[in-house]
């Protein structure tokens, strides 16, 4: 199992960040959103959106140290949304010491409702000043504890036991100690917040209205980092990954430096960095990069032969184990199987054949082969060669129709020269060889 190191991670966000167009494109950072200052003081909000990666472990530290740097600032809500952690234990450490002992208040909302803190993001959850949670939003499911126990103690013993294996759903999840209470709206959460005050009104149902005296600001990754962010969660990284590898493939067989070498290289580069950010098998990495290769060697002769389906089937295994942890969505997964599988099968070896192909590479194994006729060849037809299309022309004077059988003789270009299996006028080429040669007979009686 692998995850990304960081100098590796440091030279793709330079890389990315870098980049004239994506500076120009994208906006400041979200922290310029809060430079403003705040008469009855500040509640942050941040945003907390998908797996904790190293972009999302850094946005926290920072986040919350920023926070307790500004005197503004009363207390800072992280709204989690999060499956889980995909940082080294170490790491993880950080970012809850960040939170645990941070010089401002931090409290966690999960929420909204269908939100989530599983596997590590639970653990922040636990070490955070406060908690709360809406009504259909989870917590659990961490299987071990990550977080250091010399330094934040046994956070799942007693009655948190069963959060290692089980979730908790809204209100269960207070009556199981897992969260300090149940908050269906970021409004109220923020409301309950000691270092909050309120205003209380009366509704038109009368039920009173509760709302923070403090301004709330929101906060989330800056664009520029949400690409990488994005890049980083399986199915997306999966895709991209593949879909820029069968681009560059694609420009290889074109001859070319395109547009689909360039979104090819763009797409890998992002596709391979979220495989690295996140917990996955190398083995099975190597698998789908031998396939391509794999996939090259057939592509060459413009018909899926024996390599086409080893890969293929390499392909296969290494898309469904590639990831350990995080896994991506079922209909990603056969998106890109089903995709590649046509693409080897079907696309790329018509497109070769009619577009891109080459006069002798990787053809010569054709002359001798036996097919049959889709389309009259008179002189010129449509042949099929181990199931593949082919323009062929007879080089005989006899038309071959439709139904019958020929042998290839000779490669000219993407047009093969065929023979009937049996009969046939005689070639040309050989009535001029049987010339010469009776000619030849002649001169020595």
């Amino acid at each position: 199992m692998g995850t990304l190191p960081s100098r590796f991670r440091l030279i793709v966000i330079a890389a990315v960040l870098g980049a004239g167009l994506t500076a120009s494109l994208l906006g400041a950072p979200a922290a310029s959103a809060q430079d403003a200052r705040c008469a009855e003081g500040c509640v942050n909000v941040v945003g907390i959106d998908g797996i904790i990666d190293e972009i999302v472990a850094d946005f926290i530290i920072e986040s919350v140290r920023s926070a307790a740097a500004d005197p503004d600032v009363v207390a800072v809500v992280l709204q989690m949304d999060s499956p889980g952690t995909a940082v080294s234990d170490t790491r993880l450490d950080e970012v809850a010491d960040a939170i645990a002992n941070a010089g401002v208040p931090v409290s966690v909302w999960i929420g909204a409702a269908g939100s989530e803190a599983l596997g590590g993001a639970a653990e922040l959850v636990l070490v955070a000043g406060s908690s709360g949670i809406t009504p259909g939003a989870e917590i659990g499911d961490v299987g071990r504890q990550r977080l250091s126990t010399t330094q934040f103690g046994r956070l799942f013993g007693g009655d948190l036991v069963g959060a290692l294996t089980q979730r908790s759903t809204g209100e269960d999840a207070v009556e199981a100690g897992l969260v300090d209470r149940f908050s269906p709206t970021l409004v109220e959460h923020v409301s309950e917040l000691d270092q909050v005050d309120v205003t209380e009104e009366a509704g038109d149902d009368g039920e009173v209205l509760r709302s923070p005296v403090q301004e709330v600001r929101f906060s989330k990754l800056p664009l520029q980092t949400q690409l990488l962010h994005t890049a980083a969660s399986p199915s997306v990284a999966y895709l991209l990954l593949i879909i820029g590898l069968g681009l560059l493939l694609f420009e290889f067989f074109t001859a070319g430096v395109g547009v689909a070498g360039v979104v090819g290289a763009g797409f890998s580069i992002l596709g391979g960095y979220g495989v690295a950010a996140l917990p996955h098998n190398t083995w099975a990495l190597a698998l789908v990069l031998l396939a391509m290769l794999g996939f090259a060697i057939d592509m060459q002769t413009g018909i899926p032969r024996l390599w086409t389906y080893i890969s293929m089937a390499a392909f296969t295994v290494g898309s469904v184990m590639l990831f350990t942890s995080f896994r991506p969505i079922w209909i990603a997964l056969v998106v890109g199987v089903v995709g590649m599988g046509f693409t080897v099968f079907s696309g790329m070896p018509a497109m070769i054949r009619t577009r891109f192909g080459t006069p002798t590479i990787g053809r010569d194994w054709m002359v001798g082969e036996f097919g049959a006729v889709t389309e009259d060849v008179d002189p010129e037809g449509m042949v099929e060669i181990r199931g593949a299309q082919w323009r062929a022309r007879t080089n005989r004077a006899t038309p071959v129709l439709a139904g019958e059988r020929v042998r290839v003789v000779e490669i000219d270009g993407l047009v093969l020269e065929v023979e009937p299996e049996q009969g046939g006028a005689m070639d040309y080429r050989e009535m001029r060889g049987r010339s010469r040669h009776d000619g030849d007979d002649d001169g020595e009686d």
